[in-house]
């Protein structure tokens, strides 16, 4: 054999090569999907369940199979928590196709899809759709222990934070001033965010803030650490009347020990809903549906977050905002919780 002949072949032999891995790396890419979930602040809790589910919900190439201790996720799924402003700003994204999917409350996510309510006058996004409701959301309104205010009505004049306008938070504290006879402009509105909000709490640069979120949320709980704090109640006929005029809105306590030194609290809740876009595919979110309900991801969803544990399969078409996706309909549908 001539030195230019195995020249030849070698070089004929490291292209076939190179054209494979490139072919095999063409094929890798062509099979990864990436999906997103809009969350909220980190500080809350949205971000880390969101995280909790991304993590059971990808299955990137690689993975050991899920029979053999690895993901149980959807083969070549790649999803991430995305961390936003909330609610309002979640479903606008899903909605012009910013983000896959992410969470809403419940009275969010419907006036969004109907145009009425905090969203009249706007266009409702139609192509909205539930994957599955997931928590209650308690309504937290903190206050320093000694600041007098015991009611929302003793909110007035004081210095209060309402979370960003793109917050499901705000749009629920202006529904409850409204109920208590009250409006931003019987307060000094601020708009902080999360750990920002209990710091102006603690260094008196807010008399009190508003959170909607499931208990324990990280914020209150590194303030309640540091700060003698209370959760002031939302009771009453005012909150009653939410109650009635809105049928997403819920009373409910959070219990004592919740947070450090706190005694039980009633207040109203919401419900957590995840929601995607009638666009996305629909073998996708069937395949995301039924990760989302392994025995796997139960045991993930029970030691990942204290509010792991009430996100249910039984509870997962309860109280939805919005209509299901076709993907996630015929999982519950073969689950048999919906006929």
């Amino acid at each position: 054999m001539t030195l230019l002949s195995s020249i030849t072949k070698l070089a004929t032999a490291a292209a076939i090569v190179g054209g494979a891995a490139l072919f095999s790396g063409q094929a890798l890419a062509q099979d990864l999907k990436f999906f997103t979930i809009g969350t909220g602040g980190t500080a809350y809790t949205y971000y880390p369940v969101g995280g909790m589910i991304a993590n059971a919900i990808s299955n990137p190439p690689g993975s050991r199979a899920c029979d053999a201790g690895g993901s149980c996720g959807v083969p070549g799924l790649i999803a991430s928590a995305v961390s936003s402003r909330g609610s309002v700003d979640n479903v606008n994204a899903i909605n012009s196709g910013l983000r896959n999917s992410g969470f809403a409350q419940s009275d969010v996510a419907y006036w969004a899809f109907s145009g009425t309510g905090t969203m009249e006058g706007k266009e409702p996004m139609k192509d909205l759709r539930s994957i599955a409701a997931l928590f209650p959301e308690h309504i937290h309104l903190i206050a320093k222990a000694d600041s007098g205010i015991n009611s929302v009505a003793d909110l007035k004049g004081k210095r209060v934070s309402l979370d960003e306008p793109g917050s499901g938070t705000y749009t629920d504290a202006n529904l409850i001033l409204a109920a208590y006879g009250l409006s931003t402009s019987d307060i000094t509105a601020e708009a902080l965010k999360g750990s920002a909000a209990a710091e102006a709490l603690r260094n008196g640069k807010v008399d009190a803030f508003f959170v909607v979120a499931g208990f324990p949320t990280g914020a209150v709980v590194e303030l309640a650490s540091a700060e003698d704090i209370k959760i002031v109640p939302i009771t009453g006929p005012e909150a009653e009347s939410l109650v009635e005029k809105y049928g997403f809105f819920a009373s409910s306590d959070i219990p004592s020990g919740a947070y450090q030194g706190v005694d039980a609290t009633t207040t109203l809740t919401v419900g957590a809903q995840w929601i995607t876009s009638a666009k996305e595919d629909d073998e996708l979110i069937y395949n995301i549906t039924k990760a989302m309900w392994n025995d796997k991801t139960r045991k993930l969803l029970d030691v990942g977050h204290s509010k792991g544990k009430t996100i249910t399969l039984e509870s997962a078409t309860d109280g939805l905002g919005v209509p299901l996706h076709p993907g996630a309909e015929r999982f519950y549908k073969e689950a048999g919780l919906i006929k």
